[in-house]
């Protein structure tokens, strides 16, 4: 059955987003990945009719391996757009698996999304054991002199952690430790590995090792992740701009209620049929 789709990114982080509202839209692990094939991004996301009364739509995401995941940042900012644009509204609010978001127009094609409170308890990230998820037991490297160690792990719907690392991280590191950090025992549903380098209060440049999709351009919830974490550390402040291999976001973690704030932009590339 062909369906409409668009193709869209923020910060290089590329989207194949389905309208399912219509008809329903439920791709098996193949699927996923026979559109990645045709259509290269770093996750799929359908738009289904909304489930509760006072939200515009259930959103799902998938990474282009053919994995469901609770949530997206970069991939929220574009539904958000998306919904505001077609109901001709300033804001929105949608559910997904990960709880509901909202967002709000912050210029043109930029959007600000609440991407709700982090999950901070160790059984929420998830990890396999207790910890204290400010620094957690993981370390890389030699046993007496670990090139990184006690990282941070936050979950924004979807599992993080954090290293702070000292220096810009280069391909070498993040592909080498994300790849083997991505699927470590300690997380058993997988976990995506960011690499933040803090430099200054309210700066942070960061390189993310994304579950399932490898190296990414961008990290929505990882760029949201690094700034709760390094703030928990006292490294930075509670907001902070955010520099992504693709571009910058800006991430503020909320005193008032919690609430973890993206500002960042989106670019509709084309649309098709699949």
């Amino acid at each position: 059955m062909s369906r409409p789709f668009l193709k869209m990114n923020g910060l290089g982080n590329a989207f194949v987003v389905v309208e399912a509202r219509d008809q329903p839209f439920d791709p098996s692990p193949d699927e996923v990945r026979a559109i990645a094939a045709r259509y290269p991004h770093d996750q799929l996301i359908s738009i289904e009719p909304s489930r509760s009364p006072d939200t515009a739509a259930y959103v799902r995401f998938w990474n282009s391996t053919g994995e469901e995941v609770g949530a997206c940042g970069n991939g929220t900012r574009a539904v958000a757009w998306l919904l505001m644009e077609a109901g001709r509204t300033d804001e929105v609010t949608f559910n997904t698996d990960g709880g509901p978001l909202s967002g709000q127009r912050a210029g043109d094609h930029v959007v600000t999304v609440d991407m709700g409170e982090p999950r901070l308890n160790w059984d929420q990230i998830p990890l396999a054991e207790a910890m204290d998820t400010r620094g957690i037991e993981l370390q890389v490297g030699p046993i007496d002199a670990p090139h990184l160690h006690t990282p941070g792990a936050v979950s924004m719907g979807n599992p993080h952690v954090v290293f702070f690392v000292d220096r810009e991280p280069d391909d070498a590191l993040v592909r080498g430790s994300g790849s083997l950090i991505e699927h470590h025992p300690l997380f058993p549903e997988g976990v995506n590995v960011g690499f933040a380098f803090v430099k200054a209060r309210d700066r942070i440049r960061l390189r993310v090792w994304e579950r399932g999709a490898g190296l990414t351009r961008a990290c929505g919830t990882g760029a949201c992740a690094a700034l709760v974490a390094c703030a928990r550390r006292g490294l930075t402040d509670r907001k902070a701009t955010l520099e992504l291999d693709g571009g910058e976001l800006t991430i503020e973690w909320r005193t008032s209620d919690g609430h973890v704030i993206m500002t960042g932009p989106v670019e509709l590339e084309f649309s098709g049929r699949l």
